[in-house]
């Protein structure tokens, strides 16, 4: 079974809004310098405690501001084709999170956005 792994918040000013989830839930941010876009990790916690952490980025064009999740697959190509066959659609094809992994963004046929993320360590 794949489960929600990480989430995404966009916003127009990633950093003005941090001081709002540093300040009500404790969240720690740092940015991400690898990344092929504007990033800042998001930890939520500890990682020996229920739960994800995320990230915090700009919508990219024609995205709204807004949040999504992240499931992790064993094969982003597999998944992607079930994707398709299933009625949903690629909005942002395979692209490499270097050290991290394989990311694409699909959505489902009602049109929620969602990410896929093969975890591969070698992505460059």
């Amino acid at each position: 079974m794949n489960r929600v792994t990480h989430f995404e918040i966009y916003t127009n000013d990633p950093e003005a809004v941090q001081p709002f989830y540093r300040d009500v839930f404790g969240w720690k941010f740092s940015k991400f310098e690898d990344g092929p876009m504007e990033y800042w990790l998001v930890q939520t916690g500890d990682d020996n405690e229920p739960g994800i952490n995320g990230g915090i980025t700009r919508p990219r064009e024609g995205q709204n501001s807004g949040t999504l999740n992240t499931i992790a697959v064993e094969s982003l190509d597999r998944t992607t084709e079930k994707i398709k066959q299933g009625g949903g659609e690629i909005c942002v094809p395979k692209m490499a999170i270097p050290k991290i992994g394989w990311l694409a963004y699909a959505s489902d046929p009602a049109g929620n956005v969602f990410g896929i993320i093969e975890p591969d360590t070698s992505a460059t």
